[in-house]
C-alpha cells in the first residue's frame, strides 16, 4: 500500500507528459505571460478609465462645437456617438435627445472659449501620446512637440467626421471595408506621428490592425449590450444613466486603443522581429 501513491503519481506524470510538453511549448511560443505582465505594468485598465474621463471632460466639449459647425447638418455630436457605439432604434433616439446640444452652440461660443476647448483637447492628445510612449518604452517627448498633439487632434476630428459621413455614403460590406481601412491608417499614422518617428512604420502596423479588430469587437458588444442598457438607464436614472453608459463605452475604447498598441509591440517582439532576424 505504501508504494501505491508514488506508483500512481509516476504513472500519471508519464501519461500527462505527452500533453504537457506541447502545451508548454505552445505557451512559450505565444508569449502570453509577457503580454499579461506588460498590461499589468502599463496599468491598462486604470489608463483606460483615465482615457474615458479625459474624453468626456476635455474632448467631448470640443467635438460638440466642431460637430455643431457641420455644414451638412448630419446630426451633430450625438450622431457621432450613435455611430461609434453602433446604436439604432429607440436607444439611438434616447441618446440623441439627451446629448444633442442647443442649435446656437456655435454662436454662443466665444473666441476664448474655443481656444480653451482646443487646449483641453490637446491635453487629451498628450495623454494618448504618453500612453504610446509608455508602451514602447520611450522617454516623454519635449514640451515643444505640442504641435504634434494639436495636429493629431485635428486629424482625429477629421477621421471621426468622415466616419459619420461614411454612414450615409456606404452600406453593408462596403462601409466595413472603408471604415476598417481608414481606421487602420489613422491609428498607424497616429502612433508614428505622436512618437516623433522613433518607431519604424513596420513595427506599428500590427498594433494598428489589432486596434481596428478590437474596435470592431467593441462595436458588436456595444450593439448587443449597450443598446438595451441605454433605454433601461434612461428610464431608471435619466441623463446620469446615459452618461454612465457612454463612460463605460469610452473606457472600452481606451482599453482597445492602448491594448491594441501594446499587442502590436508584443507581437513584434515575439512573432515578427525574431522571424525577421532569422
Amino acid at each position: 500500500m505504501s508504494g501505491t501513491g508514488p506508483q500512481w503519481r509516476s504513472r500519471l506524470a508519464h501519461a500527462v507528459r505527452p500533453v504537457r510538453e506541447p502545451l508548454l511549448r505552445t505557451w512559450h511560443w505565444l508569449g502570453a505571460y509577457a503580454l499579461i505582465r506588460r498590461g499589468r505594468d502599463l496599468e491598462l485598465m486604470h489608463r483606460s478609465m483615465g482615457f474615458a474621463t479625459l474624453s468626456l471632460v476635455t474632448l467631448a466639449p470640443l467635438l460638440i462645437v466642431v460637430a455643431a459647425a457641420d455644414p451638412l447638418g448630419r446630426g451633430g455630436f450625438a450622431a457621432w456617438l450613435v455611430d461609434g457605439m453602433g446604436l439604432s432604434g429607440r436607444s439611438a433616439r434616447v441618446l440623441t435627445d439627451i446629448i444633442t446640444p442647443p442649435v446656437k452652440v456655435i454662436g454662443t461660443t466665444s473666441v476664448w472659449g474655443g481656444i480653451l476647448l482646443a487646449v483641453f483637447g490637446v491635453s487629451f492628445a498628450g495623454s494618448v501620446q504618453n500612453g504610446y510612449e509608455r508602451i514602447w518604452g520611450l522617454p516623454p517627448g519635449p514640451w515643444h512637440r505640442v504641435w504634434r498633439q494639436a495636429t493629431w487632434l485635428a486629424v482625429m476630428t477629421a477621421y471621426l467626421y468622415q466616419e459619420v459621413q461614411n454612414r450615409y455614403q456606404f452600406q453593408g460590406i462596403e462601409r466595413i471595408v472603408v471604415s476598417a481601412a481608414s481606421g487602420a491608417l489613422f491609428f498607424w499614422w497616429g502612433q508614428h506621428f505622436l512618437l516623433g518617428g522613433q518607431i519604424h512604420w513596420r513595427s506599428l502596423l500590427p498594433g494598428a490592425l489589432a486596434t481596428m479588430v478590437g474596435l470592431g469587437g467593441l462595436r458588436v458588444f456595444s450593439y448587443l449590450a449597450f443598446t438595451p442598457l441605454i433605454v433601461d438607464n434612461a428610464v431608471s436614472y435619466g441623463t446620469v444613466g446615459i452618461v454612465l453608459v457612454v463612460e463605460s463605452w469610452l473606457t472600452g475604447v481606451g482599453f482597445v486603443v492602448y491594448g491594441g498598441a501594446m499587442f502590436g509591440r508584443w507581437f513584434c517582439e515575439h512573432h515578427w522581429w525574431p522571424r525577421a532576424r532569422s
